[in-house]
């Protein structure tokens, strides 16, 4: 049996996603913002990981000044075959290529570029499900949970999607000083980012991810200066307009009131480091984490 259309269109464009990550990270390496050595680490650790997905051939040829016949007799001198990707590399053949790559591949110096990444944009532009993609395809990336006032909508889980909280207690963390930011929504409810998962991820190396609205990204600005602020836009305003209708989870006022906040939103995102279209979620997740530089990949080489 033929798999449904839906299923080939949703194969057809994780596949398409991921060939752009692989891309990613191999100009990373080209260019010398990511090296080598770093890719091959975070390929070993994770094999969901869009590295352990890469030829080591294909890793080979991003080394700059490295072409194919060189590449053909290097491989062949570490007995690796040209289609062995690296997560299917043997014991040996893995401590092999290490070997080579920190001897022959250029360093790169720790970058100035903060770990910490707000991703921020208007309602409906897909936020939450660019965020979600990331957290469940780039391991190395911590996704911050905020707390907020609201209730769940379906399918949102208490502690992953967000920590649902009364006003007591969100109050009572506000007093505490317990929030890294936070802002009324909508003139409704409140959001607000917990400091200490993030002060924790952050002191052990980890690259961190705010999925949070535009008040928020800058108080976190004012706050953590180093922060790279990243704003996500829709294909057109008709678009928005209709990802926000067709979710069903607001009533009629409630969707003009979201309208009339994002064509402020929309105004705000000069004030961003980076602008990312969400046309297709894999594609926008892709380009987030690039903007990012994987930098879990490049903490770990910082510490070889």
């Amino acid at each position: 049996m033929k798999p449904p259309e839906v299923d080939r269109v949703a194969a057809s464009r994780a596949a398409v996603a991921a060939r752009r990550a692989r891309a990613s990270v191999k100009r990373a390496v080209n260019e010398r913002r990511l090296s080598a050595v770093a890719v091959l680490d975070t390929a070993l650790s994770s094999t969901e990981s869009v590295e352990a997905t890469m030829r080591v051939r294909d890793l080979l040829l991003s080394i700059p000044g490295l072409g194919p016949v060189r590449v053909d007799r290097i491989m062949g001198r570490l007995e690796i075959a040209a289609s062995k990707r690296l997560s299917g590399l043997g014991v040996h053949q893995q401590q092999r290529l290490r070997e080579f790559l920190v001897k022959r591949a250029p360093r790169v110096e720790q970058p100035e570029q903060s770990r910490l990444v707000v991703l921020a944009g208007p309602t409906a532009v897909g936020k939450g499900t660019v965020s979600t993609y990331i957290r469940e395809n780039y391991p190395e990336v911590l996704l911050s949970v905020s707390a907020t006032t609201r209730a769940p909508r379906p399918g949102e889980v208490d502690g992953v999607s967000y920590y649902f909280i009364d006003d007591d207690e969100f109050d009572r963390m506000v007093a505490a000083g317990e929030f890294l930011e936070w802002a009324v929504v909508h003139n409704k409810s409140r959001y607000g980012t917990p400091r200490t998962p993030i002060d924790t991820a952050l002191s052990a190396g980890r690259s961190v991810l705010l999925e949070i609205d535009i008040q928020g990204a800058r108080q976190v600005k004012a706050a953590m200066p180093e922060a790279t602020l990243v704003f996500l836009l829709p294909p057109t305003w008709e678009e928005l307009v209709r990802r926000l209708i067709g979710r069903g989870t607001e009533s009629l006022e409630e969707q003009e009131r979201r309208l009339t906040t994002a064509r402020v939103e929309l105004a705000a995102q000069d004030e961003f480091d980076h602008r990312v279209v969400n046309r297709d979620v894999q594609a926008a997740a892709a380009e987030v984490v690039e903007l990012m530089q994987i930098q879990k990949a490049i903490d770990l080489h910082g510490k070889e």
